[in-house]
């Protein structure tokens, strides 16, 4: 299990009904083919060995005692075929009969799970044939000696302590309180489910919504495996939906109407590390389950995969996908700084904003938020003091764009040329105006600091800050500098996301005149224009210095969502960014955000407060807890094994 990915597959093979052979037959077909793929798990329908749709066919002797010696050739067949493979069947204990599924790996039958809760209405009249399941596990009759039977058990893999899985069956999922709540809470980490849920329509956006908020609502995988071709259509019509799921996140689903096979990589660090970080799911208590050790050759399965990982790496994970659900995300995001801004404005009773624009991404979308709060507060936009501070890297192009927005805007435009001042500082420190260093950059960032703060004091307003998540990741800003303000809107806003918003305010403003400045801004390159300009065009291009954003946001994203190894983080991006950057320019950058972000830390401890907007931020209060003083070590030497 290479990197925490887990490869797993929900197979419906084409049966007929009430033939136990011609089924076992299509279900080995399927392990073979999931064997050879690298599969580790492989779940299979509700009663596939006979078929779901046997009715009366439930109380023949030969059609039960068939299926389970179908179920015999199944667990000789899966020797050394390295998989845990679920099976639905009809099973007979205790002179009951009870829809179960048998866990089979490395031939042997593991254990036998039946269904606890059986439908008995309209279409389904299971009560008729079957008992309901009992929790507590109790000996069961095999050929080979007894095995456990019962709703709690649980199969927990030697070689990959992450892998505990869980089984329920078709309509347990459906009712309120189903088991695999119970297991979860137990230990498990991946749920399984035989089904076989019929189709009608409308109900499979309901069943993917049932098995993803499952997934999402108990921090696991799951895999969903459904009746379809071959069942009786006698009154009924089965689809084959199968879905895999991993919390909240279809990984992968079957088309409809067709023998289906699909895989998925579920991420089984990804769900350990939710419920580390989750105070309120609760330790892992297993008392009440028995607990079923297999093993899986993980060495083998890896060789089997192939490097590709099969789910979706989003190479954006900060910004949707989906153009509507954009949208809307945008609308919130601005909601929700603008509502922040609101109440601190409230609660010190300023009436007056201060902000330095650019003309830059970053100071943009603090103005629009800043005029948002203020329309909200419903104090005149005029109250916004916006401050244009041109220096030795200012351009035209950014300059006239800051001036345009703040007019159309009606904000009360200020202009202080910082020029005199910077180098006024630079006699009195003895820096040579020409040595283009970093003294020579932060002064100017500096000075354009103290001439904000101190005309907030003018006007009893405060200071607006304009800085990001991404700079804050990198320590990208002036200590003391762009780096300070009395209240930082944008803070939990990575630079990805930075732009949607920019143009999201720009697609529905309504004003041309608006709209067309802020377009011209989306087009201007990042800088922070503290290198004199050549030509009249920008010269310091911060991507060209830190890195592109897009590659830092996603570094942030897992570094900080999940903590995962490096090594596993560049895997993903080599996936995610194919065909944008080739693995040496990753590699590159992965190196440079994980020293920035170790060395940079002392920025943010003492950063300004801001709201959160999302699941990353790197607030020293409460999101990121991160000593100044950390070592990288382990973190480069796994970079460097790349």
């Amino acid at each position: 299990m290479k990197d925490g990915f887990f490869r797993v597959a929900a197979a419906t093979p084409s049966i007929q009904v009430a033939d136990p052979v011609h089924n076992r037959e299509a279900v080995c077909r399927m392990i073979e083919e999931g064997a050879e793929k690298g599969a580790g798990l492989m779940v299979f329908p509700e009663l596939c060995l006979t078929a779901y749709t046997c009715g009366d066919l439930f109380s023949q002797f030969p059609l039960v005692r068939k299926a389970k010696e179908e179920l015999g050739e199944i667990v000789r067949f899966t020797r050394g075929r390295n998989m845990l493979v679920f099976v639905g069947l009809p099973w007979e204990h205790g002179g009951k009969l009870y829809n179960a599924a048998a866990a089979v790996c490395d031939g042997r039958l593991l254990g036998i799970v039946p269904k606890t809760s059986l439908p008995n209405y309209s279409e389904f009249y299971e009560q008729r044939h079957f008992t309901e399941g009992f929790r507590q596990p109790e000996d069961t009759d095999w050929f080979d000696g007894p095995v456990p039977m019962g709703t709690d058990l649980l199969f927990a893999c030697r070689e990959i302590p992450e892998l505990v899985v869980g089984a329920e069956i078709c309509e347990d999922v459906w009712v309120p309180c189903p088991p695999s709540i119970r297991h979860c809470l137990a230990g498990a980490t991946v749920m399984v489910n035989c089904s076989a849920s019929d189709e009608v329509a409308g109900k499979e956006a309901y069943r993917r919504m049932l098995i993803a908020g499952q997934s999402a609502r108990l921090m696991c995988g799951y895999v969903y495996a459904n009746a379809g071709d071959g069942e009786s259509t006698q009154d009924l019509v089965f689809g084959g939906h199968d879905l895999i799921a991993e919390n909240g996140t279809i990984l992968a689903q079957s088309e409809r109407f067709q023998t289906a096979l699909v895989y998925g990589d579920m991420d089984l660090e990804r769900l350990a590390s939710e419920r580390r970080r989750t105070s309120t799911f609760p330790p892992r208590d297993s008392r009440c389950h028995q607990v079923i050790r297999f093993s899986l050759d993980t060495e083998a399965m890896e060789a089997a995969q192939q490097e590709k990982l099969l789910r979706h790496i989003d190479s954006r994970p900060f910004v949707p996908r989906d153009e509507r659900e954009r949208s809307r995300r945008c609308e919130e995001i601005f909601a929700i700084q603008a509502c922040g801004l609101k109440k601190r404005l409230e609660h010190t009773g300023a009436a007056h904003g201060v902000l330095g624009i650019s003309g830059g991404l970053d100071s943009t979308l603090a103005l629009l938020v800043t005029v948002r709060a203020f329309d909200m507060l419903g104090i005149p936009r005029s109250q916004i003091h916006t401050v244009t501070m041109p220096c030795f890297g200012t351009t035209d192009r950014t300059y006239r764009n800051a001036c345009r927005m703040a007019e159309e805007l009606g904000t009360r435009l200020r202009e202080v040329d910082i020029r005199r001042s910077v180098l006024a500082h630079f006699e009195d420190i003895g820096q040579d105006p020409e040595k283009h260093d970093v003294t020579y950059e932060n002064a100017q960032a500096r000075e354009r600091t103290q001439v904000l703060m101190d005309i907030a004091n003018q006007v009893n307003g405060l200071v607006i800050g304009t800085g990001d998540l991404s700079e804050l990741a990198l320590g990208w800003a002036t200590y003391n500098g762009d780096h300070m303000s009395m209240y930082g809107v944008n803070g939990s806003v990575p630079k990805t996301l930075v732009r949607h918003l920019v143009r999201y305010v720009a697609d529905t403003c309504g004003e041309e005149t608006l709209r067309s400045v802020l377009m011209d801004v989306l087009d201007t390159p990042v800088s922070p224009e503290l290198l004199p300009p050549e030509d009249g065009a920008i010269s310091q291009k911060t991507e060209d210095l830190v890195g592109p954003y897009e590659l830092h946001d996603f570094f942030l994203y897992y570094v900080v969502r999940y903590g995962y190894m490096p090594s596993k983080i560049y895997r993903m991006a080599v996936q995610a960014f194919a065909g944008e950057y080739d693995r040496e320019v990753i590699r590159k950058w992965i190196h440079t955000f994980y020293r920035r972000f170790f060395a940079q830390q002392f920025k943010r401890s003492c950063l300004p407060d801001g709201p959160k907007v999302g699941s990353v931020a790197l607030s020293p209060r409460g999101d990121l807890r991160m000593p100044s003083d950390a070592g990288s070590r382990i973190w480069m030497e796994d970079l460097e094994k790349l």
